[in-house]
């Protein structure tokens, strides 16, 4: 099942999943996924901006100063505004975006903090740091979800013909088989699937880790990108474990790090009153969250995992706005996903109700709204959400 490793406590958020597959829920589970998720927050900004800061004062050597960034938009016009450099390209680039700019998702949410120091031309970008939102999330684990699924639909369904070939006595390979019939093993190995949910009986499982729901871009040029593995390995607490370079469409290097943040440091100062009062819904007194938060964090395992992107400034503009648009690489994902029946859909509906459940007001969780084996319209969705954040139907005119 799904592992966030950018997370704590995530064998606790993995057995929360697969048993709410299962539509089994148990009475703490609301006070539970509360916890993962607002805590999981709070200790993920903070480690993320150690982490950082440490990061470019490692590669730049000099006093570091941020801004918080919420759209895409407050990235993207500050790259446009000041380029590193320019060539034809970069300034075809920037007059394409200055030209329309409503062409490039300026308005997607974007939960960042972006890191400049000071030069004779004004503030130099340097890179920033960021974490998934919730929303994407909860998409990123229905995907890996529903392709897990995907595969084992296809494996019954290959056991379904393997019985079709040995019935009719020839071999497998030489079986022949029409359109129809593969579409009908398919849909036969779906409802067993299915079945087995509902009759909650054991399914195989396959472990599957997201390790870049914390992460970082950072900025180099090709001839100092071996300044930042330096950087890593000279970090206390630091260990890479992945590097993976991406060349052709998109060039840049990504490397997967094993970090053990600095509790007490983290820990050093109290929650925000926001966050105090999101817990009070949830029956925690104002003190009792400071004390939940700390217990939360040293209970919890050593270390996590984060994602490093570095590239030159230039790749960097053409996954921003370029040929490699971030945003066009998430529509195409979507489009290219191969299982899209109605257990791929509510797998989705169901992580993304567990990822925003925490951030309504509602503190009992009662009956899951969604169970895998049923079938449900878009529409129920939007009433299912309409309902846990008391959105009043739009529709009617109350007398």
């Amino acid at each position: 099942m799904i592992t966030i490793n950018s997370f704590l406590h995530r064998n606790d958020l993995k057995d929360l999943i697969r048993r709410w597959m299962y539509c089994e829920v148990h009475p703490s589970d609301a006070d539970l996924i509360t916890r993962l998720v607002h805590f999981n927050n709070i200790y993920l900004s903070r480690y993320l901006n150690i982490f950082s800061r440490k990061i470019f004062q490692g590669l730049h050597k000099c006093e570091l100063h941020s801004r918080p960034a919420f759209v895409k938009s407050d990235l993207k016009d500050i790259i446009t505004a000041n380029p590193s450099y320019r060539n034809p390209r970069i300034d075809g680039l920037i007059a394409d975006y200055q030209a329309e700019p409503g062409r490039f998702y300026r308005e997607t949410p974007f939960h960042a903090t972006l890191f400049f120091k000071k030069s004779d031309l004004g503030d130099e970008y340097l890179g920033s740091s960021r974490k998934k939102r919730v929303h994407r999330m909860a998409e990123k684990s229905a995907r890996r979800i529903i392709d897990w699924m995907f595969d084992a639909i296809r494996k019954r369904a290959d056991l379904l013909a393997d019985e079709r070939a040995r019935t009719l006595g020839v071999p497998r390979d030489q079986l022949a088989t029409s359109q129809q019939e593969m579409i009908e093993e398919f849909l036969k190995a779906e409802s067993r699937l299915v079945e087995d949910f509902r009759q909650k009986r054991e399914i195989p499982d396959v472990s599957d880790m997201i390790n870049d729901v914390a992460g970082m871009k950072v900025i180099l040029e090709d001839s100092r990108q071996g300044e930042l593995l330096n950087v890593l390995r000279n970090m206390e607490g630091c260990e890479i474990v992945e590097e993976e370079q991406h060349a052709g469409k998109y060039n840049a290097t990504n490397v997967i790090v094993r970090y053990t943040p600095p509790r007490e440091e983290i820990l050093s100062h109290d929650l925000s009153e926001k966050i105090i009062d999101v817990m009070r819904l949830r029956a925690s007194r104002p003190g009792d969250s400071n004390r939940e938060f700390a217990e939360f964090v040293r209970s919890g395992e050593d270390h996590i995992y984060l994602e490093i992107i570095v590239s030159d400034y230039e790749e960097m503009l053409e996954s921003e706005i370029g040929r490699c648009m971030h945003e066009d690489r998430i529509i195409e994902q979507r489009l290219r996903q191969p299982y899209n029946g109605h257990l791929a859909k509510n797998i989705e509906y169901l992580m993304e109700y567990l990822f925003v459940f925490p951030y309504s007001a509602q503190y009992e969780l009662g009956e899951l709204p969604i169970k895998l084996w049923n079938r449900y319209l878009p529409d129920y969705f939007d009433e299912v959400l309409r309902k846990l954040y008391h959105i009043p139907r739009g529709n009617t005119v109350a007398e």
